[in-house]
């Protein structure tokens, strides 16, 4: 899809111990700021027992989830807005992606340092967005004083949405947080506007904190409330640990630790929803995969996904959902029953749906 998600922070808030967790990648790691400085990239397995449901029907040699794309982005300081710190590079980096994790502190220790010398988790995270609001400022003015005063439509139209933007940001609030009609969003879309992206906070706890009350967590949800946006309790040191052992090993290592699953699946899940993305299933007896659509995608659309030559001849869609699977047992049966639907390119894929395609090339 190409969809990809910052992960941002204050330096030495435990942004690449999470990522280096989250896709078993290589980044950087250690206990000063600026550690990471080109952004790293990684690819991160979206967690979905739905397609261990549908191999308990029809067994697979493979079974392939679907991915985020996850950059682990250089540590920010105030007035990076200015090209303080890696200021510049952070933005330039920041803007390439569709929406923000926002990785906070929510931990007190000693022996890893904190760049203003105590740990408060909203000073943190108004740090950050203030210098993105600040950049943003920056780049309508700019845009402003470039259209003047011309009186071609267009440009009245763009100039009464950025004098709305620029009152907004003077008021210090968070663009994404406004109500913007689709008009409005295409009109600053080419502009990549900071504060216009959809964030998850991802709060990041000491190994002691974990099932226990966390006043400082507590903050964190009552600020990403306000913001409509969700908030991922994870611990990177654990996670960490995690992604170093086998299947096995890592579920009984979660249950020593009273839980239910990784904070890094809950991750996952929570940043395909944060892109909007959802997915469709194919299944047969070599593979059976999650295919990432964006929601409102229609079957045409899906079909190319897996391969162009698909979309160019899309003849039809072949459908039925994991509930008809496990009422019928098999394909066979839920034909049998009239459940496979037939379905043209105009249709809106389901989140979930199984489906096989029939083009011509």
């Amino acid at each position: 899809m190409g969809l990809s998600a910052g992960m941002v922070g204050l330096p030495n808030v435990g942004k690449s111990t999470i990522f280096n967790a989250l896709s078993s990648g290589k980044a950087q790691s250690a206990n000063y700021p600026f550690c990471t400085i080109e952004p790293n990239v990684g690819i991160a397995p979206v967690p979905d027992q739905r397609l261990h449901r549908i191999d308990h029907f029809m067994p697979t040699a493979k079974i392939i989830p679907a991915v985020i794309e996850v950059v682990d982005i250089a540590g920010l300081v105030k007035g990076a807005s200015k090209g303080e710190g890696l200021g510049n590079q952070f933005l330039a980096n920041i803007r390439e992606v569709d929406a923000i994790l926002h990785v906070v502190r929510c931990f007190d220790d000693d022996d890893v340092i904190h760049v203003d010398g105590s740990v408060n988790p909203i000073r943190d995270i108004e740090n950050i967005e203030l210098e993105l609001i600040f950049a943003d400022m920056d780049a309508v003015s700019k845009r402003l004083t470039r259209i003047g005063k011309r009186n071609e439509p267009e440009y009245k139209r763009e100039r009464v949405v950025l004098e709305r933007v620029r009152e907004f940001l003077d008021a210090g609030k968070w663009l994404a947080t406004q109500e913007w009609s689709d008009d409005e969003r295409i009109i600053l879309r080419p502009m990549f506007l900071l504060s216009m992206k959809p964030v998850l906070f991802l709060a990041n706890l000491h190994e002691s904190n974990i099932g226990e009350d966390n006043p400082l967590l507590d903050m964190v949800k009552d600020y990403a409330a306000g913001h409509g946006a969700a908030v991922v309790p994870i611990c990177g040191r654990i996670e960490e640990e995690l992604a170093d052992l086998e299947a096995d090993e890592a579920r009984d290592f979660l249950v020593e630790l009273g839980l239910v699953e990784s904070g890094l699946d809950s991750l996952a899940r929570e940043t395909y929803q944060l892109l909007g993305l959802q997915s469709y299933f194919t299944a047969g007896p070599k593979e059976i995969r999650a295919w990432t659509v964006r929601k409102g995608a229609k079957a045409a659309e899906s079909a190319g996904v897996i391969h162009t030559d698909f979309e160019k001849g899309f003849i039809r869609a072949e459908v039925y959902t994991l509930q008809d699977l496990e009422d019928c047992k098999t394909e066979a049966e839920i034909k049998a029953r009239g459940l496979m639907r037939l379905e043209g390119k105009e249709y809106l894929v389901q989140d979930g749906d199984i489906m096989h395609f029939r083009f011509n090339v």
